[in-house]
Protein backbone atom coordinates (compact mmCIF):
# COMPACT_ATOMS: atom_id res chain seq x y z
CA UNK A 1 0.00 0.00 0.00
CA UNK A 2 0.90 3.28 -0.83
CA UNK A 3 2.68 5.46 2.01
CA UNK A 4 0.35 8.16 2.49
CA UNK A 5 -2.52 5.84 0.97
CA UNK A 6 -6.50 8.28 1.21
CA UNK A 7 -4.03 10.83 3.70
CA UNK A 8 -5.33 14.83 2.62
CA UNK A 9 -2.54 16.71 2.65
CA UNK A 10 -2.71 20.83 1.82
CA UNK A 11 0.51 22.43 0.21
CA UNK A 12 1.09 25.85 -0.11
CA UNK A 13 2.90 27.44 -2.93
CA UNK A 14 2.34 24.44 -4.82
CA UNK A 15 2.31 26.38 -8.08
CA UNK A 16 6.14 25.32 -8.87
CA UNK A 17 9.38 24.56 -7.55
CA UNK A 18 9.97 22.46 -4.21
CA UNK A 19 5.95 22.57 -3.68
CA UNK A 20 5.29 21.77 -7.14
CA UNK A 21 7.32 18.24 -6.54
CA UNK A 22 5.93 17.80 -3.25
CA UNK A 23 2.18 17.79 -4.76
CA UNK A 24 3.56 15.35 -7.63
CA UNK A 25 5.55 12.93 -5.05
CA UNK A 26 2.52 13.09 -2.38
CA UNK A 27 -0.16 12.24 -5.26
CA UNK A 28 2.46 9.30 -6.31
CA UNK A 29 2.29 8.07 -2.74
CA UNK A 30 -1.83 8.01 -2.87
CA UNK A 31 -2.88 11.14 -1.04
CA UNK A 32 -5.80 13.07 -1.71
CA UNK A 33 -3.43 16.78 -2.23
CA UNK A 34 -5.15 19.88 -1.88
CA UNK A 35 -2.91 22.69 -3.91
CA UNK A 36 -2.76 26.29 -3.00
CA UNK A 37 -1.48 29.04 -4.10
CA UNK A 38 -2.31 32.28 -6.49
CA UNK A 39 -1.35 30.92 -9.75
CA UNK A 40 -4.81 29.14 -10.30
CA UNK A 41 -3.98 28.06 -14.10
CA UNK A 42 -0.77 26.59 -13.56
CA UNK A 43 -2.19 24.33 -10.48
CA UNK A 44 -4.64 23.41 -13.18
CA UNK A 45 -1.66 22.00 -15.10
CA UNK A 46 -0.71 20.52 -12.50
CA UNK A 47 -3.65 18.18 -11.21
CA UNK A 48 -4.28 17.34 -14.85
CA UNK A 49 -1.28 14.61 -14.20
CA UNK A 50 -1.72 13.70 -10.66
CA UNK A 51 -2.78 9.84 -10.56
CA UNK A 52 -5.11 10.59 -7.67
CA UNK A 53 -7.68 13.00 -5.98
CA UNK A 54 -7.24 16.63 -5.89
CA UNK A 55 -8.21 20.35 -5.50
CA UNK A 56 -7.06 23.25 -6.36
CA UNK A 57 -7.76 26.44 -4.17
CA UNK A 58 -6.55 29.81 -5.36
CA UNK A 59 -5.29 32.05 -2.35
CA UNK A 60 -3.11 34.23 -1.05
CA UNK A 61 -1.17 33.23 2.22
CA UNK A 62 -1.48 36.08 3.84
CA UNK A 63 -5.07 36.39 3.67
CA UNK A 64 -6.55 35.01 6.58
CA UNK A 65 -10.52 34.53 4.68
CA UNK A 66 -8.68 32.91 1.92
CA UNK A 67 -7.19 30.79 4.17
CA UNK A 68 -10.13 29.87 6.09
CA UNK A 69 -11.48 29.21 2.57
CA UNK A 70 -8.69 26.83 1.70
CA UNK A 71 -9.27 24.84 4.86
CA UNK A 72 -13.13 24.89 4.83
CA UNK A 73 -13.07 23.70 0.58
CA UNK A 74 -10.68 20.95 2.19
CA UNK A 75 -13.05 20.16 4.77
CA UNK A 76 -15.85 19.50 2.95
CA UNK A 77 -14.16 17.61 -0.31
CA UNK A 78 -12.43 15.52 1.56
CA UNK A 79 -13.25 15.69 5.22
CA UNK A 80 -9.98 16.15 7.43
CA UNK A 81 -6.76 17.49 7.32
CA UNK A 82 -4.05 14.93 7.69
CA UNK A 83 -0.86 16.80 7.08
CA UNK A 84 -0.39 20.59 6.16
CA UNK A 85 3.27 21.84 4.15
CA UNK A 86 3.69 25.56 4.76
CA UNK A 87 5.81 26.01 1.52
CA UNK A 88 4.97 29.44 0.32
CA UNK A 89 7.59 31.90 0.24
CA UNK A 90 9.40 34.34 -1.49
CA UNK A 91 13.04 36.53 -0.76
CA UNK A 92 14.72 39.74 -1.91
CA UNK A 93 16.84 37.53 -4.26
CA UNK A 94 13.85 35.86 -6.19
CA UNK A 95 12.74 39.70 -6.42
CA UNK A 96 15.70 41.33 -7.67
CA UNK A 97 17.92 38.88 -8.38
CA UNK A 98 20.84 39.83 -5.78
CA UNK A 99 21.31 40.79 -2.03
CA UNK A 100 20.12 43.61 -0.81
CA UNK A 101 21.78 45.43 2.77
CA UNK A 102 19.52 47.01 5.09
CA UNK A 103 19.65 50.31 4.91
CA UNK A 104 18.47 50.00 1.53
CA UNK A 105 15.57 47.53 2.09
CA UNK A 106 12.20 49.24 1.56
CA UNK A 107 9.50 48.03 4.44
CA UNK A 108 6.92 46.89 1.63
CA UNK A 109 9.52 44.86 0.34
CA UNK A 110 10.60 43.39 4.42
CA UNK A 111 6.43 43.80 5.01
CA UNK A 112 5.97 41.27 2.21
CA UNK A 113 8.71 39.10 2.69
CA UNK A 114 7.25 38.69 6.48
CA UNK A 115 3.78 38.31 5.66
CA UNK A 116 4.22 35.34 3.38
CA UNK A 117 6.94 33.41 5.16
CA UNK A 118 6.29 33.42 8.65
CA UNK A 119 1.95 35.51 8.64
CA UNK A 120 0.96 32.56 6.23
CA UNK A 121 2.57 30.14 8.03
CA UNK A 122 0.67 31.23 11.40
CA UNK A 123 -2.69 31.65 9.42
CA UNK A 124 -2.94 28.19 7.69
CA UNK A 125 -1.50 26.47 11.01
CA UNK A 126 -4.15 28.33 13.19
CA UNK A 127 -6.74 27.38 10.67
CA UNK A 128 -5.71 23.27 10.43
CA UNK A 129 -5.44 22.53 14.10
CA UNK A 130 -8.93 22.36 15.39
CA UNK A 131 -9.33 19.79 12.71
CA UNK A 132 -5.86 18.07 13.94
CA UNK A 133 -6.84 18.01 17.33
CA UNK A 134 -10.75 16.52 16.82
CA UNK A 135 -9.59 13.75 14.80
CA UNK A 136 -6.41 13.19 16.87
CA UNK A 137 -3.56 12.97 14.39
CA UNK A 138 -1.78 15.42 11.89
CA UNK A 139 1.79 16.57 10.99
CA UNK A 140 2.35 20.28 9.90
CA UNK A 141 5.55 20.41 7.78
CA UNK A 142 7.25 23.78 7.92
CA UNK A 143 9.53 24.50 4.55
CA UNK A 144 12.75 26.00 6.38
CA UNK A 145 15.88 26.95 5.14
CA UNK A 146 19.78 26.65 6.50
CA UNK A 147 18.99 30.77 6.73
CA UNK A 148 16.72 29.37 9.84
CA UNK A 149 19.44 28.63 11.54
CA UNK A 150 22.23 31.10 10.05
CA UNK A 151 22.46 34.14 8.96
CA UNK A 152 24.10 36.14 5.86
CA UNK A 153 24.08 39.56 4.63
CA UNK A 154 22.01 41.02 1.88
CA UNK A 155 18.89 38.53 2.87
CA UNK A 156 17.94 40.49 6.53
CA UNK A 157 14.08 39.61 5.60
CA UNK A 158 14.55 36.66 4.68
CA UNK A 159 16.80 35.38 6.88
CA UNK A 160 14.32 37.02 10.16
CA UNK A 161 11.38 35.44 8.30
CA UNK A 162 12.87 32.10 8.67
CA UNK A 163 14.50 32.36 12.47
CA UNK A 164 11.14 33.24 13.46
CA UNK A 165 9.93 29.76 11.08
CA UNK A 166 12.02 27.60 13.26
CA UNK A 167 10.45 29.22 16.60
CA UNK A 168 6.79 29.08 15.30
CA UNK A 169 7.80 25.45 14.56
CA UNK A 170 8.99 24.81 18.31
CA UNK A 171 5.78 26.20 19.57
CA UNK A 172 3.22 24.69 17.44
CA UNK A 173 5.21 21.29 18.42
CA UNK A 174 4.58 22.30 22.31
CA UNK A 175 0.94 23.36 21.85
CA UNK A 176 0.01 20.19 19.98
CA UNK A 177 2.23 17.60 21.64
CA UNK A 178 -0.46 16.44 23.82
CA UNK A 179 -3.61 16.36 20.90
CA UNK A 180 -1.22 13.66 18.24
CA UNK A 181 -0.25 16.35 16.17
CA UNK A 182 3.65 16.76 15.23
CA UNK A 183 5.09 20.16 13.22
CA UNK A 184 8.46 19.80 11.83
CA UNK A 185 10.87 22.07 9.57
CA UNK A 186 12.35 20.69 6.68
CA UNK A 187 14.81 22.40 4.19
CA UNK A 188 16.21 21.24 0.81
CA UNK A 189 20.08 21.73 2.81
CA UNK A 190 21.50 23.97 0.07
CA UNK A 191 20.00 25.94 -3.05
CA UNK A 192 17.99 24.28 -4.85
CA UNK A 193 16.92 24.87 -9.17
CA UNK A 194 14.08 27.04 -8.42
CA UNK A 195 12.75 30.45 -9.60
CA UNK A 196 14.79 32.20 -6.98
CA UNK A 197 17.82 31.03 -8.65
CA UNK A 198 16.70 31.55 -12.01
CA UNK A 199 19.64 34.48 -12.73
CA UNK A 200 22.40 31.85 -12.06
CA UNK A 201 24.44 31.03 -15.10
CA UNK A 202 23.15 27.73 -16.51
CA UNK A 203 26.12 25.70 -15.77
CA UNK A 204 25.83 26.71 -12.15
CA UNK A 205 22.16 25.91 -12.05
CA UNK A 206 23.18 22.78 -12.90
CA UNK A 207 25.46 21.92 -10.31
CA UNK A 208 22.92 22.92 -7.58
CA UNK A 209 19.76 20.63 -6.06
CA UNK A 210 16.79 19.51 -8.06
CA UNK A 211 13.51 20.52 -6.83
CA UNK A 212 12.88 16.86 -5.80
CA UNK A 213 15.03 16.76 -3.10
CA UNK A 214 12.72 16.86 0.00
CA UNK A 215 10.44 14.27 -1.56
CA UNK A 216 11.51 11.34 0.51
CA UNK A 217 11.60 13.52 3.62
CA UNK A 218 8.47 15.17 3.34
CA UNK A 219 7.06 11.74 2.67
CA UNK A 220 8.20 10.39 5.75
CA UNK A 221 6.93 13.35 7.36
CA UNK A 222 3.74 13.42 6.56
CA UNK A 223 3.40 9.95 7.29
CA UNK A 224 4.14 9.90 11.20
CA UNK A 225 1.74 8.79 13.35
CA UNK A 226 0.78 10.82 16.58
CA UNK A 227 3.73 9.38 18.44
CA UNK A 228 6.36 10.70 16.07
CA UNK A 229 9.05 12.92 16.23
CA UNK A 230 8.05 16.37 16.78
CA UNK A 231 9.54 19.81 17.13
CA UNK A 232 12.65 19.00 15.30
CA UNK A 233 14.26 20.87 12.27
CA UNK A 234 16.79 19.29 9.30
CA UNK A 235 17.98 19.00 6.13
CA UNK A 236 16.05 16.39 4.03
CA UNK A 237 18.95 13.88 4.39
CA UNK A 238 19.14 13.79 7.59
CA UNK A 239 15.02 13.48 7.80
CA UNK A 240 15.43 10.66 5.82
CA UNK A 241 18.15 8.98 7.93
CA UNK A 242 16.45 9.77 11.25
CA UNK A 243 12.87 8.84 9.96
CA UNK A 244 14.02 5.80 7.10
Amino acid sequence: MPALANDVIVVTGASRGLGRAMVERFSDEGARVVLTARDEERMTEIVADLSGESLVVPADVRDADAVERVVDRTIDEFGRVDALVNNAGVSLLGMYDGRTPLEEINEDDWDTILEVNIKGVFLFTRAVLPHMYEQGHGNVINISSGLGRNAIGGAGPYVSSKWGLEGLTRTTAIEAEDCGVNANALDPGGRVDTDIWAHLPDEERERILDPDVMNDAAVLLAAQGPDGVSGESMPAEEWERRLG
